[in-house]
């Protein structure tokens, strides 16, 4: 089955542009989810991504290095009957971000390492983003310092690559990305990069690679990622304007290799989605989004059970996931502001899902496995499907 990250450029300017979701979860629902869709649609592939803070080589806050979380991926695809060549790896952000606190050296000495572990452990797409500062250094950096970076880096995947034999890389640049997992602030409007920014950086980018040896590298990437004007922030969702965006349409007319990477792209309509995929914005990453959404139907489920099942107790799952988030704050209490009331809201509902870093806690696991257990094979009358899970079609027949 060809690579349909390839084709993406030649289909948009032949008029008939395709997209591709990028799932960045390592949820195992989640990616689960992911991979029966992709069996029942028989003729596509299926990307799935890790980004540095999640998947390192020293673990990231999975706990899974490189190779772990593709062996875990893949054994989840055997279970579901997808054979490993539909699945395209992806590594997002990859660059010195897990360790920006340490001097530039040491960063980047580790951002090498970590693409070349990506590499190895069989990932093709690669997005270089060398955009945040070191110890000592701005927050953000040139353009030209970004560019040498990730040429760094590119070439320790070249080497990576070149060692382990097959297919090389497929690269993706640029770094004006909405911020990872939604702002923390409500949002009211939302400027998409200028086009003079996104040329500049494919042309610095160009030169650069060149400059290093590294032409026939730059002539795999494939896109850059910009911010096209669609973001959610805790309670709101940007959607996209296409007229917003029309200048940096028109950039790809001068750039006939490349598409645009949008991130953030959970919420949208499929409206938005489409006019995204017409205007040079093909590939379409979405997390929190997917999260969210097994949010919703673990708290349907939770009330379902609390309804159906004595001795259950009142929300019982929902009760345990506020223990938890209380009892370990640090992936909510800086993204969330108000009142304890407006906290609780964000904790449990918000758009950013900051409640997806808490699915694996040990509590967490026991609560989602016993509410599994208990609706197993239980008939969920229609009535109730409709009050709590109104979104799901009923009549689903046993859980």
């Amino acid at each position: 089955m060809t690579n349909p990250l390839t084709g993406l450029a030649t289909a948009r300017r032949g008029g008939s542009p395709y997209g591709i979701t990028s799932i960045c979860s390592a949820h195992p629902l989640v990616i689960q989810s992911a991979i029966r869709r992709a069996v029942a649609d028989t003729d596509s592939m299926l990307l799935i991504e890790a980004t540095c803070n999640q998947v390192n080589q020293f673990g990231g806050y999975t706990g899974m290095t490189p190779d772990l979380f593709v062996a875990f991926v893949q054994e989840i695809a055997s279970r579901e009957g997808l054979q490993p060549s539909r699945i395209i790896f992806g590594g997002d952000h990859l660059g010195p971000n897990p360790w920006r606190s340490e001097p530039a050296a040491q960063a980047m000495a580790k951002a090498e390492a970590m693409v070349t572990a990506y590499v190895w452990a069989g990932f093709s797409k690669i997005h270089l983003d060398a955009s945040m500062g070191c110890a000592g250094e701005p927050a953000a950096l040139d353009d030209e310092t970004i560019a040498a970076r990730a040429a760094r880096l590119a070439k320790a995947a070249e080497k990576a690559a070149r060692a382990k034999g097959g297919a090389l890389p497929l690269y993706i640049i640029g770094t004006e990305v909405p911020v990872p997992g939604g702002a923390d602030h409500a949002l009211s409007d939302l400027k998409p990069t200028e086009a003079a920014a996104a040329r500049r950086t494919i042309e610095i980018h160009r030169e650069i690679f060149a400059r290093e040896g590294l032409g026939e590298a730059f002539g795999r990437v494939i896109a850059l990622v910009v911010q096209p004007g669609v973001e959610f922030g805790s309670e709101n969702v940007i959607a996209y304007k296409p007229e917003a965006s029309k200048a940096l349409t028109a950039l790809l007319d001068e750039q006939p290799s490349l598409v645009y990477e949008a991130h953030s792209t959970d919420y949208q309509s499929r409206a938005a989605l489409a006019a995204l995929v017409a205007n040079g914005f093909p590939i379409l990453k979405v997390g929190p989004g997917l999260t969210f959404a097994l949010r919703e139907a673990l708290y349907g489920l939770d009330l379902i059970a609390a309804e159906m099942v004595p001795g259950y107790g009142d929300r019982s799952l929902a009760r345990t996931m506020e223990r938890v988030m209380l009892a370990a704050p640090g992936h909510w209490r800086s993204h969330y502001h108000g009142g304890e009331t407006s906290l609780y809201l964000q904790r449990h509902y918000s758009y950013s899902d900051r409640i997806r870093y808490y699915w694996s806690n040990p509590a967490a696991s026991v609560a989602v496995g016993r509410l599994r257990e208990v609706l197993t094979g239980v008939d969920i009358p229609e009535t109730l499907m409709r009050q709590f899970l109104p979104t799901l079609p009923a009549g689903l027949g046993p859980a």
